[in-house]
């Protein structure tokens, strides 16, 4: 994999960034924000209009088994545990019956030690996420206080809005605009003096639909998780919008529209989970539930869309990613796996990529954005793209590549797809088109990996990947022209005439930030003329 690092940073802006950490802190900023108006709560979402957005289970967490004294003095805590606690989404899975009074007091508490601008806890994420906690969670946080109480949560509350607004157009990560927007958003209907936090989030909502959608209503990033993240923060809002009696906007209907679409041809379709460009498997029950309880209906038409090719039946899936990168603004969970396959039967994995490890302070986020954690050709092990280290971290591309000459062929007895890339053009000087022709009636795949030198020749090495499931086991037969793969539910047969083919380990990121061993199945071999044409198949036994 190619990376390059890069840091954006001269002494001008750094200065100016200085000169901002300052005025946040400072006493002027905390005053700035400090001005709100005096109304009360008035408004409160009912609490499973949140199941859209959080995985709320039975609320038996009861508030008296907190050690109170101790809850914000907590030593050593690692960077998740301390978001958790200070973003307040616990408060989902608390006991409605605990006591008010000890939940109160921790609010309070809180409020005595952290009221004023802190980097560590007044974070876009962190503080949006506290503020719809305090609100939808106001049973218990709000209601059956004294006067004194409401007056200091609604002015400390409306001051992190304050904050909010002041700091969300300053972030480039799209999801916490969309998590503050819906923050925002909240607030305003929430506390009736605050029109102007209404209107603000709603003309930021717009903002964010425009700017970040495509016109098939997937994301501009490409990627999957993504969707199901904005759609679930959509869908909220338009259900907050519909319970306090205002009116839904028309393009928020229209974006939920084409986007449940996309979610329900990319992730209820075939009933399986696709490993693409910062995707990694994500529980729907709740999320399905919830769209069904509150009568969302999407169907899924065609057979592309995000740049990603579906084609299905009753046993069989085949999904190739066929779409070229997305503009480097959007490409921060990017990941090199153009025309990479993954192929589901009956309901299992065959074969797959290996997915996203999403901490991207992690060596392993660059290594899950690299061509050969997909299944798919990489030359010379390097990637089909190459990324640039931004100074906040991530990576984004830096080379892209496109794909083209993308034909799929339809019939009652076989599926037939065909693209290719250029990805590697400018570096070696070769086109890479890929061929998959599955016979429906033999259960057999047959792929047709092409490398065409147009230029600058010179002799390059190849690879290509076919990842399994980790737990899947696949043997090489003894004459080392097969390999065996067996699921639980079917065995098959992967046969390469390749010299070089064979079995090896590999790593699997399929769970959020998680990592495990697998299996890939690999052809190596060599380009020392004009073209190579590599023939594999994967049959059903």
């Amino acid at each position: 994999m190619l990376f390059k690092s890069s840091i954006f940073l001269n002494p001008f802006s750094f200065l100016i960034s200085q000169i901002r950490k300052i005025y946040l802190n400072s006493k002027i900023y905390n005053k700035k924000i400090s001005r709100v108006y005096e109304g009360d709560l008035e408004y409160r979402p009912t609490l499973n209009l949140l199941n859209c957005i959080i995985k709320t289970k039975t609320r038996s967490f009861k508030v008296e088994d907190l050690r109170i004294k101790e809850i914000w003095t907590k030593q050593n805590l690692n960077k998740k545990d301390y978001n958790k606690l200070h973003s307040f989404f616990w408060l989902f899975s608390m006991d409605l019956k605990s006591s008010k009074i000890i939940t109160q007091s921790i609010l309070l508490n809180w409020i005595n030690n952290f009221n004023e601008y802190n980097k560590n806890n007044w974070q876009i994420d962190i503080l949006s996420k506290r503020i719809i906690s305090w609100i939808a969670n106001s049973q218990i946080t709000y209601d059956g206080s004294s006067k004194d109480y409401k007056l200091l949560f609604s002015k400390t509350l409306k001051k992190q809005v304050n904050h909010l607004i002041n700091e969300i157009n300053n972030s480039a990560n799209v999801d916490d605009k969309m998590l503050g927007c819906t923050a925002i958003i909240l607030a305003g209907i929430s506390f009736k003096d605050q029109g102007k936090y209404f209107e603000y989030g709603l003309d930021l909502l717009k903002k964010i639909v425009n700017n970040s959608f495509l016109v098939d209503g997937f994301p501009k990033s490409r990627n999957p998780r993504q969707l199901l993240f904005y759609l679930k923060y959509l869908i909220l809002i338009r259900e907050i919008l519909k319970e306090s009696y205002n009116e839904v906007p028309e393009y928020l209907n229209e974006t939920i529209y084409y986007s449940g679409k996309s979610f329900e041809f990319f992730y209820n379709n075939t009933n399986d989970q696709f490993l693409f460009n910062g995707n990694h498997l994500t529980d729907l029950s709740f999320f399905n539930k919830f769209i069904k309880d509150h009568n969302y209906k999407f169907k899924s038409e065609g057979n592309t869309v995000g740049g990603y090719l579906i084609l299905k039946n009753k046993k069989n899936s085949l999904i190739m990613d066929v779409g070229s990168p997305p503009e480097k603004k959007y490409s921060a969970e990017y990941q090199s796996g153009a025309l990479s396959i993954e192929i589901v039967h009956e309901g299992e994995k065959l074969i797959t990529n290996c997915g996203y490890y999403q901490d991207f302070k992690h060596k392993l986020n660059l290594i899950s954005k690299s061509t050969a954690t997909h299944s798919a050709l990489c030359i010379d092990n390097r990637s089909s793209c190459n990324f640039k280290k931004l100074v906040n971290g991530h990576s984004i591309l830096d080379t892209g590549l496109k794909v083209y000459k993308k034909e799929t062929i339809i019939s009652d007895d076989s599926w037939q797809i065909s693209a290719q890339h250029d990805g590697y053009l400018k570096r070696y000087g070769i086109i890479y088109q890929r061929n998959i022709f599955f016979d429906l009636n033999k259960q057999e795949y047959i792929g047709i990996e092409k490398l065409k030198l147009k230029k600058n020749f010179q002799e390059v090495n190849y690879d290509i990947r076919f990842h399994l499931m980790p737990g899947v086991n696949a043997i090489q037969t003894q004459d080392k022209k097969s390999v065996l793969i067996q699921l639980k539910k079917s065995g098959w047969k992967f046969s390469c005439e390749n010299e070089d083919f064979g079995v090896e380990t590999g790593l699997y990121f399929g769970n959020k930030n998680i990592y495990s061993e697998n299996q890939n199945i690999f052809i190596n071999g060599e380009l020392s003329e004009g073209e190579v044409k590599i023939i594999w198949k994967l049959k059903k036994i």
